[in-house]
């Protein structure tokens, strides 16, 4: 009886293993994937992929348009309850400190507040020279990397800091409305920002952008400090640990990637 137990209770367990394979496979990058991105992702043969895409397809796991496929919305329903009553600075912390010990950086959660972006939750640097950083400090939203990503995904907000004066931090600060949009419609479309010395002189940041169970915008995680120590190509190196940390931090509050990847301002 033990035995039979066993292998009944086994079999479930490497579906599911199979099925969060799968939902792992999409990210903000790869939102939408047809099945044979699917298997090369999950390297599972073609008829396992298209059974279990067919079969979550009909429970809700996943959604299909044609050929492509995407994490179905009912998922964000069903992760929901997970967080209800959870503080979101609970949950994100933990991953902050993760990528300030990873980078040896200052990394950093904000949010958009009355027109204004503000730092909500930090992890700072060990590091003698670092960029001043608390929280609750309050930054211009048209300068620097955060202040990109949170106008991307708010074509609201974006909109309102188009209309008005952008004035001039530093001498990379950019002042014309144009410019802006293009650069805040790039950031939509590459799913992150890096920016050097805009919001203060000789200091970089890189952000990536967190999402709510109804998909819109949380806020982003920042990696900053100063370029001396975070040039380009450094800023390049630690994108995609970036990314999955954010991605990492969506999952945790049971949120869903948005489907659109453009804004129109």
């Amino acid at each position: 009886m033990a035995t039979a137990d066993s292998g009944n209770s086994g079999q479930p367990l490497l579906v599911l293993g199979k099925i969060g394979e799968i939902l792992d496979a999409f990210s903000l990058e790869r939102p939408s994937l047809t099945l044979g991105e699917i298997r090369e992702s999950t390297g599972f043969p073609t008829s396992t992929v298209q059974r279990l895409v067919t079969n979550m397809v009909s429970l809700g796991f996943l959604d299909r348009q044609g050929d492509q496929v995407r994490v179905g919305v009912k998922m964000a329903y069903w992760a929901a309850p997970a967080v209800k009553g959870v503080d979101v600075l609970d949950l994100i912390v933990p991953v902050l400190k993760q990528l300030r010990d990873e980078t040896g950086e200052t990394a950093s959660f904000f949010r958009a507040e009355q027109g204004h972006r503000v730092c909500v939750a930090l992890a700072e640097t060990a590091h003698a020279l670092r960029r001043e950083m608390h929280v609750g400090k309050i930054m211009p939203l048209h300068a620097g990397s955060a202040g990109r990503v949170l106008l991307a995904w708010d074509e609201a907000l974006a909109k309102s800091v188009l209309s008005q004066p952008l004035g001039p931090i530093t001498d990379s600060t950019i002042t014309s409305a144009d410019e802006l949009a293009a650069v805040i419609r790039q950031t939509r479309a590459d799913g992150y920002a890096i920016t050097i010395g805009e919001r203060e002189q000789g200091a970089s940041g890189l952000s990536a952008p967190v999402f709510k169970a109804n998909g819109e915008l949380a806020g982003c995680l920042t990696i900053s400090g100063p370029t001396i120590r975070m040039p380009l190509d450094r800023c390049l190196d630690w994108l995609d640990l970036l990314v999955e940390s954010a991605e990492q931090s969506t999952r945790l509050l049971g949120g869903r990637f948005p489907t659109s990847s453009s804004i129109a301002i």
